[in-house]
């Protein structure tokens, strides 16, 4: 109840104070799990990204010290928000984001880690490429066309789901993690740069 009720308070603050135009809609799966890979400019992108899916809920990986905020670390949990240490190979976040795909859920995830100051996307880290490699569920790329202005439109574009068969059952090498990673930011730069017409 509590992500359902805060997902419709996001809806209304994106339709009618930022005029979000949602454009892919149909490429977003209606059962099964699948990875929604987004580039990240905002705070407002996981509430965002969380909004445009319908009927299912994105569970998302979140820095650790907003766990360490009282009150907010209870929220954040019960929408289905995890911790994840950055700058290291949290193998607990990974194991726990890979056990959210095993049961067909849908992970919400940010490969360029933080978020982008100059709106440029940003080099993407490997754990996505591990996530997506391991899980063997379909990622779909997101762009997000800001920025956030109050009454101007906010543009969310969703690709076509990608998978990357060719690197399936293998053993995960750095190598392999940097061209999956590679590839779906470079997906997500290609939405970007459709005409928004």
């Amino acid at each position: 109840m509590l992500y359902v009720g805060i997902r419709w308070f996001f809806i209304q603050i994106f339709r009618f104070c930022y005029r979000w135009d949602v454009r892919g809609l149909e490429n977003l799966p209606n059962e099964g799990p699948y990875i929604l890979c987004s580039n990240h400019i905002s705070w407002w992108d996981p509430p965002l990204i969380g909004s445009i899916v319908r009927n299912r809920q994105v569970h998302f990986m979140a820095k650790e010290e907003l766990f360490r905020i009282p009150v907010f670390s209870q929220i954040i949990k019960g929408i289905n928000v995890f911790p994840v240490k950055r700058g290291s190979a949290d193998r607990r976040a990974i194991k726990t984001a890979l056990d959210i795909l095993k049961n067909g859920n849908i992970l919400g995830l940010f490969p360029e880690g933080t978020r982008s100051k100059t709106d440029e996307l940003l080099p993407p880290q490997a754990g996505v490429g591990l996530i997506a490699l391991k899980s063997e569920a379909p990622v779909i790329p997101v762009a997000i066309i800001g920025p956030y202005r109050l009454f101007k439109p906010i543009q969310v574009k969703i690709g076509e789901p990608l998978e990357f068969t060719e690197y399936y059952g293998q053993k995960a090498k750095a190598e392999q993690l940097e061209q999956i990673a590679a590839a779906i930011m470079a997906n997500i730069g290609r939405l970007r740069q459709v005409n928004n017409a």
